[in-house]
């Protein structure tokens, strides 16, 4: 027996000619300087439905359209956040083509005195539209609620009150209070334009209530809406009270409580222990608890599921994350053209500003780390220290003949406070601290008291060194001058000892590059890899060390003993490494995009419900 739903679609959104997929997240993309996050996921996720729209493995309704949606920065200083100081680049996108239901929509929302930046791409057949909504000048625009005359970003927060009780006048307040206000007023952006879109007449929550009383609404697919973590989750809550049953997805690539305790949220979620720790804003947290008004809420690693739960009683699915690899093939001259020039960097910068006997560059051995620059958070203390025990590793593989006695093994730590610019000549190799801040600082301190700088590997006396890479590293960033693709293609191995990481995405674009990686249990990543363990034999391009059971001093030598077996592979036996690579880059080519895209697709596109509405009994 079919069922039958007596539901009805808004009006609005029955008359819609066009399915729009409005994928949303706090970024300034399409293209910013800064280094990966957020926006890679959002990118991938649009590409890769567009790919699969064009090729057919996915069937579009009719004049499907894809659009993104974020924030606009258009100059240094428009970021809320200065120390960022992110930039918007456009360039290269062709102007957005637009008609009919967007055509209007748009130009009532800069009527509204919303600033809309727009381009597009296409993929193939498929258009991908991008929208960034410039939010800093909210408190300048002079706008009108409940009668009243005020400014629009004072319009955001009253109505924001109404609808859902947020205490704005408190929250802005805070010390991060330009934060919040930004992730409101964006949030409020992208809900105004798809009230717009499906022609729902302005309306506060209660006289909705008191028009629609005892109306069953149903989601139909006239547009759906995927929020990448909290600072758009208000656009879901806000079009849910205002009763706009549009099919909206929430993806939480971490929580707020979560990463506050870090690493102590293991122990918290094992004890089911759902107090909060020190140092969640809440202002922010209470965005991020809005994701329970979207109709679905998926989470990147089974980790961040479980604090969804714990910490904001919300219950919701796991999509891992992905990655995108077009070659079938790993490029061996690349790589090796891409070790070289960080070889050659290497040991002409360490003679020219440390002196001593120059290093021959093919006994130089260039592993990495990179990351955002938490310091405990990701792992940095484990790291030194195991770079101190890989030390000792070597020397006695050079005392016993196992190891050419000249090798050198250096480590780069690329973390950034944020871009700089105007870097001397050598950088990092020479790196003044007068150019460090912050954690910056923090890290080269680490460095130096672990005896892990320059001075004692140029002297002979060490086989082990690392350097601070403060930067967001790119073609053009004032010191090796690679993009971070070439970079991780020159590296032997990359090594990601996380205590708290969701999931992980740079160990996937390490396999891409062909580069095989150490990587902590804690993160999702090496949660994905339990799911396809069986479709590679060996596994060894990736190797899990055990960061949750084991003690400190284990995990730190199994991170040591790990990059050891790269690195001994690497200079002895030349085939078994480039198989160490292609397991890696096998394994992230199985973890590719299309099947997390696929259950993005299935939980907004609606077909379901609609499916249901116009079947009979």
């Amino acid at each position: 027996m079919k069922t039958k739903f007596n539901g009805k679609c808004l009006r609005g959104i029955q008359e819609l000619g066009n399915h729009y997929i409005m994928i949303a997240g706090e970024e300034a993309g399409p293209a910013s300087n800064k280094m990966g996050g957020i926006w890679n996921v959002i990118n991938e996720e649009a590409h890769t439905l567009a790919a699969l729209f064009d090729s057919g493995k996915l069937r579009a309704k009719e004049n499907t359209e894809i659009l993104i949606a974020g924030p606009y920065f258009g100059h240094i200083g428009a970021d809320w956040n200065r120390g960022l100081n992110r930039v918007t680049n456009m360039e290269g996108l062709s102007p957005l083509s637009v008609d009919g239901e967007l055509e209007k929509s748009l130009k009532a929302l800069e009527n509204e005195g919303i600033k809309i930046f727009t381009g597009e791409e296409m993929v193939g057949e498929t258009r991908i539209g991008y929208l960034q909504f410039q939010t800093s000048d909210f408190g300048k625009i002079r706008s009108s609620y409940m009668g009243k005359e005020m400014t629009l970003e004072s319009l955001v927060k009253a109505e924001a009150f109404e609808l859902l009780g947020l205490d704005s006048l408190r929250y802005e307040s805070l010390p991060n209070g330009a934060e919040y206000t930004h992730y409101l007023s964006l949030s409020y952006s992208i809900s105004e334009l798809i009230r717009l879109l499906t022609g729902s007449a302005p309306r506060t929550a209660d006289t909705w209530a008191e028009e629609e009383a005892g109306r069953d609404l149903l989601p139909c697919p006239g547009i759906s809406l995927h929020c990448h973590e909290f600072g758009t989750f208000y656009a879901p809550a806000r079009l849910k009270k205002l009763g706009i049953p549009i099919n909206t997805v929430a993806t939480l690539h971490a929580t707020l409580p979560g990463r506050a305790a870090g690493y102590n949220s293991i122990q918290k979620r094992r004890n089911n222990d759902s107090t909060w720790p020190s140092g969640v804003p809440e202002n922010l947290a209470s965005l991020e608890a809005f994701a329970r008004y979207a109709d679905t809420v998926t989470a990147v690693g089974e980790s961040t599921r479980q604090e969804a739960r714990l910490f904001y009683g919300i219950n919701g699915i796991v999509i891992r994350n992905g990655i995108t690899i077009e070659s079938e093939n790993i490029d061996w001259n690349r790589k090796e053209r891409c070790l070289m020039r960080i070889r050659n960097f290497l040991s002409e910068n360490l003679y020219r500003y440390y002196g001593g006997e120059k290093i021959e560059p093919e006994k130089i051995i260039p592993i990495f780390t990179i990351s955002r620059i938490e310091v405990e958070n990701k792992g940095y203390p484990d790291l030194l220290d195991s770079l101190v025990s890989l030390e000792h590793i070597i020397r006695n593989s050079i005392m016993e003949g196992h190891m050419e006695e000249r090798i050198k093994v250096i480590c780069f730590l690329i973390a950034a406070e944020g871009p700089k610019a105007n870097l001397p000549e050598g950088f990092p190799v020479h790196l003044p601290k007068d150019i460090l801040v912050g954690n910056e600082l923090r890290l080269q301190q680490m460095i130096e008291e672990r005896n892990l700088d320059f001075t004692k590997l140029v002297r002979g006396k060490r086989s082990v060194a690392a350097v601070l890479y403060p930067q967001i590293i790119s073609p053009d960033d004032g010191g090796l001058d690679m993009g971070v693709r070439d970079f991780m293609a020159g590296c032997c191995a990359g090594v990601f000892p996380s205590r708290y990481d969701p999931f992980l995405l740079t160990g996937l674009e390490a396999g891409r590059e062909g580069t095989p990686s150490v990587v902590s249990r804690v993160c999702g990543f090496s949660d994905a890899i339990k799911t396809i363990e069986s479709l590679i034999e060996g596994m060894g391009g990736v190797i899990v060390v055990d960061n949750i059971d084991l003690s400190y001093y284990e995990t730190v030598l199994d991170y040591s003993l790990a990059v050891s077996y790269f690195i001994r592979n690497f200079v002895d036996d030349r085939v078994k490494y480039k198989l160490l690579c292609r397991e890696a880059f096998l394994l992230a080519k199985d973890m590719d995009w299309e099947k997390p895209v696929e259950q993005y697709y299935e939980l907004i596109s609606g077909a379901r419900f609609c499916a249901q509405e116009n079947s009979s009994s």
